[in-house]
């Protein structure tokens, strides 16, 4: 006779094996997203086994002699298998998940970098310790250096958000009014994908963010160089429609006279990935298309749209937003 558990398990067996890519916990990259993969593996094939268990014994209880049903019905078969089984292996996964996430749970080893992350509703703050001490402004997109320990610092400036990036870690709630730190390393260079994994109200699913990892020293380049003006030769008429339309009440751009904090930090728009917190990819196309359209990238949004650009205006701003690296 075919367990009833058999078809659960094959179907389960199929959907975690989709579990891959830059954001699945079930595809690890750093130390804590290591322990999370094997403790999660652990808890499927413990759930696995029981649920085999527990479906021979529903068969037996059905199909099987009259013997068997009185075994399995008798005081001491409830007591064995519905008290003491669960207990112990209950308290077996917890005492092994403990231990497995020791580190997780307390280190006193300082970490190489500490980077601040504020959650927004729906972008992410970031903030550098620049080489003379002063905050280097980011948004939506953390770089690191491959092998070496960082601390996150997370806050939030509004409601609960959550910082979860699976490959390189746990999640870990960004509370108003409370400051968490989470520690993350990543075992190689590559990008890995987050999410806000709180709901946190409108565009919440559109709420994303990457960990590009660098090698060491391309990524000390890397610092030192977000900490200068951004470069912009040729833009000028980019950068007055900038100015005039007033774009620096709510963002910022080093060298500039823009210092507003509403918005996003745009010193060095040009050189991410993607836009609006991972949302589309980095192109001047996408770039004039949120500045004119962002509703419809982005619904709920807090940032108004400006259709008062021509096509042409909006191709030069464009323009200069992506000279900003």
């Amino acid at each position: 006779m075919t367990s009833p558990a058999l078809p659960g398990i094959a179907m389960g067996a199929l959907l975690i094996s989709g579990c891959t890519g830059i954001q699945s916990a079930l595809a690890p990259a750093g130390d804590e997203a290591s322990r999370v993969a094997l403790l999660t593996l652990i808890l499927f094939a413990g759930a696995g086994v029981i649920l085999l268990i527990v479906g021979a014994a529903l068969a037996l209880a059905i199909g099987g002699s009259d013997r068997t049903r009185r075994l399995l019905g008798s005081d001491r078969a409830i007591k064995l298998g519905g008290i003491a089984f669960p207990v112990v292996t209950l308290t077996v996964l917890l005492g092994y998940g403990v231990w497995l996430m020791r580190e997780t749970i307390a280190t006193d080893r300082p970490a190489a970098l500490r980077i601040e992350v504020t959650g927004e509703q729906w972008w992410w703050r970031v903030a550098y310790a620049g080489a003379d001490g002063k905050p280097v402004a980011e948004a939506n997109e953390l770089r690191i250096p491959v092998g070496r320990e960082i601390d996150i610092v997370l806050r939030s400036a509004d409601v609960i958000h959550s910082f979860w990036v699976p490959s390189l870690g746990g999640k870990l709630d960004m509370i108003p009014g409370r400051t968490n730190t989470l520690r993350l390393k990543a075992e190689r260079p590559g990008v890995y994908r987050g999410q806000c994994a709180e709901y946190c109200g409108g565009p919440h699913a559109l709420m994303a963010l990457e960990i590009v990892a660098l090698p060491p020293a391309e990524f000390e380049a890397w610092l030192a160089a977000a900490a200068a003006p951004p470069a912009r030769a040729g833009q000028e008429r980019g950068r007055a429609l900038f100015e005039s339309a007033g774009c620096g009440a709510c963002h910022a751009v080093r060298g500039t006279a823009a210092a507003g904090v509403v918005g996003p930090d745009l010193s060095r728009i040009g050189g991410r990935r993607a836009l609006t917190a991972a949302t589309i990819p980095n192109t001047p196309e996408n770039l004039a298309r949120f500045i004119a359209h962002g509703q419809s990238v982005k619904p709920g949004n807090l940032m108004p749209e400006f259709r008062i650009f021509s096509d042409e205006e909006l191709q030069a701003l464009a323009a200069y937003l992506a000279s900003l690296t």
